[in-house]
């Protein structure tokens, strides 16, 4: 065979049937839990201006080495960003729109960031995820938290830490900065290269370090949770309190920062212990009470999550659970009298509900009989020279015992119906 010409870009992959079939269960799935919850669903821009982004953090990793960014050909030209999240856009179209508040949205789509390729991480992946804007109630943390743990939990997923923080806010987060950057400045030798260039533009980032040779310092650095206080210290107190009422495990991960500079106060993260790999991360989110007023908006509290696709089912993977959904086709027609009794028995039986398929190019009996069979239709309807001079078609259980019988073109549909219905 030769080689194909042009290949997918690195860090991208066509998905095919039937992995496609069961990402799009799973983002079905996600939809439906969230509408349970009152939230509707919101389509935002795949690219935005660069600036929306920019608001991440300009000592996140994200905006200064993954965003793919362009300048378009518009006078004057405008500098775009591919969008590397969701969460800015959201508060952008906040900013934008005004709507009433709370704004209970929920998202899915493609990111992009350009970065390494590894198992479960690529450079366009998609996440389902949500966002309340406008309520600073810790109950809507809760609620928020709280979803993301049940859909696990409806993918038959068990093997799910989950991992809270609080990052406090501008009334106790200086005195925490201060000792946490005393605390690193003294140990900046010991340090990863790359940690100590974070040490300059952002402290609280070396906490988010991987590295091994950051990890005995971080271990020992002063935690967040020991400078809470005041409503911060109240509103941790109130988002435990109600993970506990509802019976949600959680643990308490004092280093937890996540990867922006937009949270504040209550942080978490979903861990999917089955992955071996230390990148077992399968979604997470916090609080982010400045980002709409960053983005143009009025001061509007917010607090939301996104969840990676990819991740999750490598973790359905790792515990068996979630497959791909079951064939969508539940006839397939086979005609070797010419093809027009099949193109009218799929019509009947998919104005009918029910998913037909056929073969094509007149194919022999036996050919079109392997077609049937790869295509995971529970029946065939044949169609031959007696069938067609009957106005018959002769319906053939392909998986079962129920052998086959002669039914009537007209009966077709509602003796399909019947079948499938026991």
């Amino acid at each position: 065979m030769a080689e194909p010409t042009f290949r997918a870009p690195k860090g991208t992959r066509d998905i095919l049937p039937p992995e496609s079939g069961r990402r799009r269960a799973l983002v079905d799935r996600f939809a439906d839990s969230a509408a349970l919850s009152g939230f509707g669903e919101v389509v935002s821009p795949i690219f935005e201006d660069l600036g929306v982004f920019k608001r991440l953090g300009e000592s996140t990793d994200i905006v200064t080495k993954e965003m793919f960014d362009f300048v378009d050909k518009g006078d004057p030209p405008q500098h775009l960003a591919l969008r590397p999240e969701l969460t800015a856009s959201i508060c952008r179209a906040y900013a934008e729109h005004r709507p009433i508040p709370p704004w209970k949205i929920w998202y899915e789509g493609p990111q992009f960031r350009y970065e390494q390729p590894q198992a479960g991480r690529y450079r366009q992946f998609t996440q389902v995820g949500v966002e309340i804007l406008g309520a600073d109630d810790p109950q809507a943390d809760v609620d928020v938290i709280a979803l993301g743990a049940r859909f696990f939990e409806s993918l038959g997923l068990r093997q799910v830490t989950l991992m809270v923080n609080s990052l406090g806010d501008e009334s106790c987060r200086p005195a925490y900065m201060e000792a946490l950057t005393a605390y690193l400045t003294d140990r900046v030798g010991d340090l990863s290269a790359q940690s100590q260039v974070t040490l300059e533009r952002n402290p609280l980032r070396v906490l988010d370090s991987k590295r091994d040779e950051d990890q005995s310092i971080i271990d020992a650095a002063p935690v967040m949770v020991d400078f809470l206080g005041g409503e911060t210290a109240d509103h941790f107190d109130a988002v435990r309190s109600g993970l506990d009422e509802l019976g949600i495990a959680y643990e308490i991960s004092s280093r937890l920062v996540r990867g922006l500079d937009y949270y504040t106060r209550t942080t978490f993260e979903f861990a999917a212990t089955a992955l071996e790999s230390a990148q077992n991360a399968v979604g997470g989110g916090g609080r982010y009470d400045g980002l709409v007023e960053d983005l143009g908006g009025p001061a509007t509290p917010g607090i939301g999550f996104a969840l990676g696709v990819d991740r999750i089912l490598l973790a359905c993977d790792a515990e068996d659970v979630f497959a791909a959904p079951g064939p969508s086709v539940s006839v397939f027609v086979v005609d070797v009298t010419g093809g027009s009794v099949a193109l009218d028995a799929c019509q009947r039986l998919r104005a009918g509900g029910i998913g037909a398929d056929r073969a094509y190019g007149g194919r022999s009996m036996k050919a079109q009989m392997k077609v049937a069979d790869r295509s995971g239709a529970p029946f065939a309807a044949i169609v031959g020279e007696d069938e067609l001079a009957a106005g018959e078609v002769t319906l053939r259980d392909l998986r079962g015992e129920s052998g086959q019988r002669r039914v009537a073109l007209d009966d077709l549909v509602s003796d399909v119906r019947s079948l499938l219905s026991n």
